[in-house]
């Protein structure tokens, strides 16, 4: 399959478990940032506000991710994000399991302000 140039192509590549679920990831992130823009990043689903990067995620065989779980994310949510985390930068959520909504949120949130908090970045 060729790389996706808008997020309903990669989800539509996916199967239809794994498309649920990322859809309601994706449902929440565009709750929780209803002015960010959808465009794909480094083949995958990524958001931007006011053409910075917000958030992106990706389908794995066993998990999906989201990123990044930026120093000031991990500082903001502590021990709520430790379960989830991966690696430096990503957050982690099993296929079977259900979708922690709230910390999304909060992900998208902080990582909302990090962004207004540097505008030159």
């Amino acid at each position: 399959m060729a790389d996706p140039n808008t997020v309903e192509e990669y989800m539509a590549g996916l199967p239809e478990e794994q498309r649920a679920a990322l859809e309601r990831l994706r449902e929440t992130i565009k709750a929780a940032a209803p002015e960010a823009v959808e465009t794909i990043s480094y083949k995958m689903p990524a958001y931007k506000t006011h053409g910075r990067f917000l958030v992106s995620f990706a389908a794995y065989k066993n998990h999906f991710s989201m990123y990044p779980a930026s120093d000031e994310v991990k500082r903001a949510l502590g021990e709520k994000l430790t379960p989830f985390l991966a690696s430096k930068a990503t957050i982690r959520f099993a296929w079977d399991a259900r979708l922690p909504i709230s910390l999304v949120k909060q992900v998208v949130k902080v990582r909302l302000r990090e962004n207004a908090a540097d505008p030159g970045r």
